[in-house]
């Protein structure tokens, strides 16, 4: 791998967040050698378990960032496989639904992130949108058999709700590599770092805020999140956004712009997601990543906001 200023800021952030974790770290085992088996001490565990999935986490993120586009797509490509296997377990289907999700799975899929790395953004842009949306009822109608029009609108909707979270909408994660942004260079990871680095601590924020000080829901019927949790997400995010400026192609006020629009979109999305997962009644999406959930419980925020993200920067900054 040569060694560029990119690789090198890279590994300037893998060391940085290595130093956070092992912060964090040494503070749960200090709490947990302090506190006895009791409520407090379960959630101290609660809390390692989590820092520990964080190591595999960022330790993962970055060897595909230091690997490039390859291994940037590649990493999100495996995400969206075992996010949308995630989604679709939780939906109805029928035998008739066969042909559509080996469609979703075997060629959807792969050819959104074919596409990405051939830079061809109006048809990434429009393969799931327009012409998946057209197919997969077209082949659950063909695929027929016993009661192949039961909840056939719920059937095919849930369908292509989890192609548009799981694949098209976390696509435009790996797509940022794709930019053609003057003056930028191949600086095109440092930009997925930035949002996701963004939006994660936002929430992280949102998370502790909202349990301190919050007092008003935004939407208590699916989701504990405040007001208050919200606006100091909201003005971490500015705050990074100005911190992190050298990533991006931004001004410094148009950075804190940019990582607030991601935030709050993220926010919605958080929210959206919380709503479905009510609806289901479930807790969490998966249990792949201790502590953490699925894969889609760690995607939510941040896939509502790579597409936003995406196209914003390409108009006012792409080539």
């Amino acid at each position: 791998m040569e060694m560029t200023q990119t690789n090198s800021d890279l590994l300037f952030l893998l060391a940085a967040c290595c130093g956070l974790l092992v912060i964090a770290t040494l503070i749960g085992e200090v709490l947990r050698a302090r506190l006895h088996k009791t409520h407090a001490n379960l959630t101290v565990e609660t809390y390692l378990t989590r820092v520990h999935s964080w190591w595999g986490m960022v330790f993962l993120f970055s060897i595909a960032l230091l690997l490039g586009p390859v291994g940037i797509i590649t990493l999100f490509a495996f995400c969206s496989l075992a996010a949308l296997r995630e989604f679709l377990t939780l939906t109805t289907k029928t035998n008739a639904d066969h042909w559509s999700l080996i469609a979703s799975f075997y060629l959807i899929l792969p050819l959104q992130y074919v596409l990405i790395w051939w830079g061809a953004v109006g048809l990434f842009s429009t393969l799931i949108p327009i012409y998946a949306f057209l197919l997969l009822p077209i082949l659950s109608v063909l695929r027929g058999g016993e009661g192949a029009d039961k909840n056939f609108l719920a059937r095919i909707s849930e369908t292509q709700w989890g192609l548009m979270i799981c694949v098209f909408c976390a696509s435009y994660i790996p797509a940022l590599v794709t930019l053609d942004i003057p003056d930028y260079g191949d600086r095109a990871p440092l930009l997925i770092a930035y949002l996701v680095f963004v939006i994660q601590m936002g929430d992280l924020m949102e998370y502790f805020a909202g349990r301190r000080i919050g007092k008003r829901k935004v939407a208590p019927a699916v989701s504990p999140k405040t007001r208050e949790g919200i606006a100091c997400g909201a003005a971490l995010a500015a705050g990074l956004g100005l911190l992190l400026t050298w990533m991006t192609p931004f001004s410094p006020l148009a950075s804190m712009a940019m990582a607030v629009m991601a935030y709050m979109v993220g926010v919605g999305g958080s929210l959206v997601l919380a709503a479905i997962k009510s609806d289901r009644g479930i807790k969490n999406w998966g249990h792949l990543i201790p502590g953490q959930g699925g894969f889609v419980d760690q995607l939510d925020s941040v896939v509502f906001a790579a597409p936003v993200f995406f196209h914003v920067t390409r108009h006012y900054y792409g080539g």
